[in-house]
């Protein structure tokens, strides 16, 4: 682990505050005309994805933790939490859910990120792709002559989540979702 001050904060930049691991979301470097200068930053926890806002007097110094996006398969999830397998050594672990954002979204063999502690090996916390590729199981049929007015219906996706999706969409049609707005962005097959 690396000591850096304020000075070279970065967005994206992991270190070691309060006992636990916090990215930079944003910062501002602020130089006030009395009084010495500062660093205003938002702050995301690592483990928990909750943010926060904070100030850093000029020249403060944390310690950097070097963080890795690692690909691998979601396999299934129990009473132990979430488990994943690194598609390269087929090491397996598991998550607990609370470091799962948008598992409503994973479907069992789908491929995700897992950020990873550098230095340790720790398994974070899970990235889930903005765009998701999952079929529609379950969807009332569209009436004829509705499909005009754009009008929308519910329909279950593979993974248990529902979305609102057009008319047209039947059983069986594979959906692309945008896993941040939770929104269905188009049918990619019939």
């Amino acid at each position: 682990m690396a000591t850096v001050n304020t000075s070279d904060f970065r967005n994206g930049l992991t270190f070691i505050w309060k006992d636990d691991l916090w990215q930079i979301v944003d910062f501002l470097h602020v130089k006030p005309g009395k009084g010495g200068a500062f660093v205003r930053t938002t702050l995301k926890n690592v483990r928990d994805g909750r943010e926060l806002e904070n100030t850093f007097r000029a020249g403060a110094k944390v310690e950097e933790v070097r963080v890795e996006n690692r690909p691998h398969q979601y396999l299934y999830e129990d009473d132990y939490g979430l488990h994943f397998m690194n598609t390269e050594t087929y090491e397996q672990f598991s998550l607990p859910p609370e470091q799962v954002d948008g598992r409503e979204y994973l479907k069992e063999g789908g491929m995700v990120d897992i950020l990873f502690r550098a230095d340790t090996n720790e398994p974070l916390k899970m990235e889930l792709p903005q765009k998701v590729e999952l079929e529609v199981v379950q969807t009332d049929p569209g009436l004829r002559g509705n499909t005009a007015q754009g009008g929308s219906k519910p329909a279950t996706l593979e993974s248990g989540v529902t979305v609102d999706v057009p008319l047209f969409i039947e059983e069986g049609d594979v959906v692309r979702v945008n896993t941040n707005t939770g929104e269905y962005e188009t049918r990619v097959t019939n």
